[in-house]
């Protein structure tokens, strides 16, 4: 998974096609539970680009998402919001899988 490296890049992002982040941080234990199941959604969504948002570095991008709880994911496209399953629960991999399989439903992409 990639990583947002600034907020440039993230307006750069938010332009593009079928965009997921995930908002996370390196003391967040509900975060390393889903970590070794990411590469294996990354591949069978290899539609999306997906990059991890480190919540500590991007505190403001995440107040202003309303990402109060992590891990989460938004995914945009060309700008416009998808769909976000954001909380502060741990995610099962079903759940993350039912998410993105949900933004298929979305009208950019019919």
């Amino acid at each position: 998974m990639k990583k947002l490296e600034n907020l440039s890049q993230y307006e750069e992002l938010l332009q593009t096609e079928k965009v997921v982040l995930m908002f996370s941080a390196d003391w967040c234990p509900d975060c390393r539970v889903i970590e070794p199941i990411l590469p294996e959604i990354e591949e069978e969504f290899n539609e999306f680009q997906f990059y991890y948002v480190d919540r500590d570095q991007f505190i403001e991008l995440c107040q202003s998402l309303e990402i109060y709880g992590i891990p989460s994911f938004v995914a945009f496209d060309k700008g416009q919001e998808l769909g976000r399953f954001v909380s502060k629960d741990r995610k099962t991999k079903e759940e993350i899988v039912e998410f993105l399989k949900g933004l298929y439903n979305k009208r950019s992409f019919l």
